[in-house]
């Protein structure tokens, strides 16, 4: 029998074909002591596209209210939790044997602790599922074992990630413990300790068997619904009288089973479902392997363990060794693994390999699922992408995922796993899913620092500002393809270069990368090296005048006979004033949660003035909205058109027009010299718009701020936007103008108590809980979606709200440190940034009445809070205000 540390290589040499790094896989391969077929009996089903010669296990029906396809862990969790709300006419189709795709050959991990609190959340879900209710229901036992999870920490760095964790986890009651490599030793005799910087142990962490979890899943929904051996091979869609396509029937070799929803749960046969429908479903397919060692003395009962420096994990599965991992090079099996796992379990090098399994699986471009209903398809929802956690995100997901389903939108904020995150110039590039998918899956072990950027499939979409920026140091981030400015750096250029794969695959490696080196300055849980940088921008906004440039916010057009009704109906404030009027408002979904926040204009009807001013006969809007989650705002308007039957027009001229945002006490007397308008108070007062001349040019000059300040922005048609920010510029060259960037706005913005979407304010959240009540029309009688949500929560009193804290002592913190209040812990923050004006760590989070009263005025000034950053304790100060220009005179150009 060979032994881990000699068969290293014929291992490799088995199992490593030479593929270049876009190379596709749906295959299986097997290596040393072979897995016999046997034991994993569906060997054909991962070697070969053609479908078994048996036929259905069951007669298929004529209808249903829903189709599943895939019999993994999402299909059958699916499955079942759509049977528990209800919905019985459901029908999962598997083309082989439930599991036989990639589900047979998970691991089965579940780790309870995800730098997220809606993952942790979803992982709770799951846990609960595989460990109590099922069994329950069914008397059936799914095979979970609760041997616990021990994290790895070879650094200081690494440690810290896992405090931030453990911090995380007290909120949600999920116990752990950071451990010495001593107390390591002690719990895991086995283990090599020697170079342990620290460890976190989770007791109730476990092993999931998907086999005996999918088999109860399927028992408990319904096995009637359950039908294998049925493969795909066609989707009807059809348009409406609206021309909206929707989906009608699923097609089978066997049947046509008309219906007018269709869940995609195929793992990586996900995108040729997709195909069928004409809908993109943007992940790869590559190897995951891992081998199954001989038994080891020693080794029962020992807890699983994730090695995320030596990229490897280690699972217990009854007197062996699971070990697997994540490298640098996927589609194929690399040496490294094996070494580090070694290193870790010295007892390995001794151990013969029983088995090595490698089969396909499916990544995607931010190494997180894609769920929720296509854009260019309704009815038609995803369920696939899930990088290996398949398993242990099932259960959370499989009920967020029927809930999306029979009501329209899922209980949880589930925008991180939206396949609406994504642009739709994105979606179907081929670059940027490969190379983005690549950097994912080799970064899955990094440590999860909070400004980390990406650096494949960068320069996607740039506005027109981007060379001139770049040029004098602009440090750039990514967000929905675009380059945005990030912050300025002082020593000259720092251009983004074309992927190099981190050296995979023989391809040369970036030499002298200015970005990347400025990027690991990042790499760490305290003030980067530039924190006076942003300092110097956010001072000189509040102090003088600095222009941002913005050109990456989503612009649309709302026009057409029912635009005013569409209008009232989408957003929570009354946008119908008079033209020329500028209104913050929310967008919100049937449970009264915030699905975007935004700034509507109301237009003056007349001929079009394009990109500036649509045609329009009636009612025309102006949206401008933030860039990031643009395209999740666009198909929001658009269902909500479609589902209302709105006779109206949307029009996206987000690529035509740029956008720069002069802000600060001197930014009147900078525009003064460029705009052809008076900007005084009187004429052109605080949300109000027009459209002026501006160094020759037209663009739509707008009196809003993003940052507490007397400020401008300026939408500009994109051929004109150097001539204007180059006059902008020498106009305000006497006053101290300077760049800045978003690191900026993110300080200032949360220094001024303004609200970033999905940060402070996300689906799950109210206005009313978000502070933003007053956003909301419900004084008028104007009907708007959600209204009635708002009104009973309003009756009913707050259950949660929203909080402002601050600490004394300065120390960074980044979002998702505890918030106690009398030392029990009543929630976390959301968001954190340091605050330069008023020099202090500034925190937003949630909280929560441990007796599940209302949260009160009151019961927040009659409490002593405490914040935990990484198992510390800070004492911190509520607000019930902004701590910045409370009175808010500074936006109205009031300065003391």
């Amino acid at each position: 029998m060979a032994f881990v540390g000699s068969a290293v290589r014929r291992v490799v040499s088995a199992v490593r074909p030479p593929l270049s790094p876009l190379c596709r896989t749906s295959g299986r391969s097997y290596s040393s002591e072979h897995t016999k077929e046997k034991s994993v009996p569906y060997e054909k089903t991962l070697k070969h596209e053609e479908s078994p010669s048996s036929g259905p296990t069951k007669p298929l029906p004529r209808s249903a209210d829903a189709v599943v396809i895939g019999g993994g862990s999402l299909g059958c969790q699916t499955v079942y939790h759509l049977a528990k709300m209800g919905m019985t006419n459901v029908v999962l189709l598997e083309r082989d044997r439930l599991t036989a795709g990639t589900t047979w050959h998970t691991a089965g991990l579940l780790w309870q602790l995800r730098p997220s609190d809606v993952e942790v959340e979803l992982l709770a879900h799951t846990r609960n599922v595989i460990s109590k209710d099922l069994e329950e229901e069914t008397g059936l036992h799914t095979g979970w074992i609760q041997n616990g999870g021990l994290f790895i920490a070879s650094n200081k760095q690494r440690l810290d990630e896992y405090k931030r964790l453990m911090s995380l986890g007290k909120v949600y009651g999920i116990e752990s413990h950071v451990l010495s490599p001593a107390e390591t030793k002690d719990l895991y005799p086995l283990m090599n300790v020697n170079d342990l910087y620290g460890t976190l142990y989770v007791p109730k962490d476990g092993t999931m068997d998907p086999a005996g979890t999918c088999t109860t899943l399927s028992r408990a929904a319904s096995a009637r619904g359950v039908i294998e051996n049925c493969p795909v091979t066609g989707i009807q869609v059809r348009a409406d009288d609206l021309g909206v396509k929707k989906v009608k029937a699923v097609e089978t070799r066997h049947g046509t089973i008309e219906t007018p929803c269709v869940v995609n749960c195929a793992g990586v046969w996900a995108t040729k479902l997709g195909e069928m429908a004409g809908v993109r479903v943007p992940l790869v397919a590559m190897h995951h392997a891992y081998v199954v060692t001989e038994r080891i003395e020693g080794i029962q009962n020992m807890p699983n363990v994730r090695d995320h420096d030596a990229s490897v994990y280690l699972r217990l599965q009854g007197d062996a060794l699971s070990v697997g991992g994540y490298e640098q090079n996927p589609v194929f099996w690399d040496e490294f693994i094996f070494i580090g796992a070694i290193n870790r379990v010295p007892v390995l090098e001794q151990t013969g390999i029983k088995s090595t399994v490698c089969g396909p699986e499916s990544f995607t471009a931010d190494h997180k699922p894609l769920m929720g209903e296509a854009p260019e398809v309704r009815g038609y929802f995803l369920g696939c992408g899930f990088n290996s956690a398949g398993m242990m995100l099932g259960g959370g997901c499989g009920r967020e995922l029927a809930h999306w389903i029979i009501h329209g939108r899922p209980e949880k904020d589930m925008y991180g796993y939206d396949i609406r995150r994504f642009h739709n110039s994105l979606t179907g590039n081929q670059c940027w899913i490969r190379e983005r998918s690549h950097e994912s899956y080799a970064k899955n072990y990094s440590v999860v620092f909070p400004f980390d950027e990406p650096l494949a499939s960068r320069n996607m979409r740039k506005d027109p500002f981007h060379q001139v920026l770049m040029e004098q140091g602009c440090v750039f981030q990514e967000r929905h393809g675009w380059e945005r400015p990030g912050w300025f750096n002082k020593d000259g250029p720092a251009p983004v270069k074309d992927y190099d794969y981190y050296g995979a695959y023989d391809i040369k490696k970036n030499v002298n990368y200015k970005y990347n080196e400025l990027l690991g300055k990042e790499y760490t849980f305290g003030f980067p090296p530039h924190h006076d940088v942003i300092k110097s921008e956010c001072l000189s906004c509040r102090h003088g005048v600095a222009v941002f440039d913005m050109s990456y916010f989503g612009k649309f057009y709302l026009t057409g006979p029912d635009a005013k009704q569409a209008a009232d109906w989408l957003f929570t404030a009354d946008v119908n004033k008079k033209p020329g009027s500028t209104v913050y408002t929310c967008m919100l979904n049937k449970r009264g949660g915030a699905e975007a926040d935004l700034t509507v204009s109301r237009l003056e009807p007349g001929a079009p003035f394009m990109p500036l001013a649509p045609e329009s006969n009636g009612d025309a809007y102006y949206l401008a909205i933030g860039g990031g989650v643009a395209e999740h705002n666009w198909n929001h308007i658009k269902s909500v058109l479609h589902d209302q039957g709105f006779q109206c027009q949307l029009t996206d001229q987000s690529e035509e027009m740029g956008m720069i945002s002069i802000q600060g006490p001197k930014s009147r007397e900078v525009l003064q010299e460029v705009l052809d308008a008076d900007l005084s108070n009187e004429a052109f007062p605080f949300s109000t718009h027009k459209i002026v001349n501006a160094a020759g040019h037209q663009v739509r000059a707008m009196r809003l701020s993003f940052v507490g300040e007397l400020g401008w922005e300026l939408h500009i048609p994109k051929d004109s936007c150097l001539p204007v920010y180059s006059a902008v510029m020498a106009a305000g060259a006497k006053h101290g103008i300077i760049n800045s960037g978003y690191r900026a706005i993110d300080s200032l913005s949360i220094e001024k108590g303004y609200r970033h979407w999905h940060a402070d304010l996300r689906p799950d959240d109210t206005p009313l809980e978000a502070g933003l009540g007053f956003t909301c029309k419900l004084k008028s009688s104007i009907p708007f979606q959600g209204r009635d949500r708002l009104e009973k929560q309003k009756e009913e009193g707050l259950r949660r709200r929203i909080v402002c804290f601050t600490i004394d002592e300065k120390v960074p913190m980044f979002g998702l440190e505890a918030v106690f209040r009398n030392g029990v812990p009543v929630g976390h923050l959301r968001r954190s940034e340091y605050g330069y004006f008023i020099d202090k760590t500034i925190g937003y989070g949630y909280i929560r009445n441990p007796d599940g009263g209302v949260v009160s005025a009151d019961f927040i000034k009659r409490g002593e809070f405490t914040l935990e950053r990484m198992g510390e304790t800070y004492k911190a100060k509520a607000h019930l205000k902004t701590p910045f220009d409370p009175e808010n005179k500074r936006v109205k150009g009031i300065y003391a």
